[in-house]
């Protein structure tokens, strides 16, 4: 697919809600089916919580920004977070009551390695040619290929040339599945230090050119007033913690940023001051 039909394809395609309008206008509109969308994230910015709340998402009708369908979520980093998956279903069944057991259509798949994944998309493209369920399946997640790849590969030119090999076969089987069955495919991925601060994401290069799209959550620390009390002769700082979306490349949207944070109910965006 050349550039210009893929720009066309990823600006007249549905989109997947996060089910924040603030998000949704920084992502242009939501998740794009038809392609695949990356998430890289420092530690503790919420990036699976944020792959949560896309599955429930995605149950919402065409009408409120949602597929109407189902969710795979293939989880690579143990244990599953089962207990707040339960959390956001409460939140979302709150919030939508027409929407019954929402966590009844999230379709959990624990992977262990990277060549596992390759050899159950067979297993994975029967179960969304699978028509006898409620609600057919639209969007998987795999949260996060990074855990994939980091232990079963060392850093030797024969190894790197067989990891970038798996990459191209999984990301050419995850497009091929996403074009048949109208599929929001989101990946997630980690983040490696540079200068003391976790700012390049993990793979590389090869695994950059296997993704349509690439969203990028950071956070950062500030200082907003003095505390009370000293330790250690200083005093207390008050902290908060901001954190940030970014779309750092995607064909179909320019760069653009949003602020957001993390409740009990899910993860929010925060109207620029």
């Amino acid at each position: 697919m050349t550039p210009e039909n893929l720009l066309h394809l990823l600006q007249t395609t549905q989109k997947c809600t996060f089910g924040c309008p603030i998000i949704d206008r920084s992502v242009g509109g939501g998740v794009a089916c038809n392609s695949l969308t990356e998430i890289v994230s420092e530690s503790g910015c919420g990036k699976t919580q944020l792959c949560l709340q896309l599955c429930h998402c995605a149950q919402l009708p065409l009408s409120l920004g949602g597929l109407k369908a189902a969710s795979l979520y293939i989880h690579t980093e143990f244990p599953f977070p089962f207990r707040r998956l339960q959390q956001l279903s409460q939140a979302f069944s709150s919030s939508y009551p027409q929407i019954s057991n929402p966590s009844d259509h999230i379709f959990v798949e624990p992977v262990h390695s990277a060549q596992q994944l390759f050899d159950i998309m067979p297993k994975i493209e029967s179960f969304l040619a699978n028509r006898d369920s409620p609600l057919p399946t639209r969007l998987i997640v795999i949260d996060s290929i990074a855990a994939l790849f980091r232990s079963d590969f060392d850093n030797t030119p024969s190894d790197l040339k067989r990891r970038s090999a798996l990459f191209f076969k999984i990301s050419g089987k995850l497009k091929l599945l996403a074009k048949r069955y109208s599929l929001a495919v989101v990946l997630t991925n980690q983040s490696l230090c540079s200068s003391g601060r976790r700012v390049c994401p993990a793979l590389g290069i090869a695994w950059a050119n296997c993704v349509n799209s690439r969203l990028f959550l950071s956070r950062n620390e500030e200082v907003v007033g003095e505390g009370d009390g000293v330790v250690n002769g200083g005093e207390l700082a008050q902290r908060r913690t901001r954190r940030w979306l970014h779309v750092v490349f995607a064909p179909h949207l320019p760069k653009s940023s949003c602020e957001y944070v993390i409740n009990r109910q899910g993860v929010v965006g925060v109207e620029s001051q």
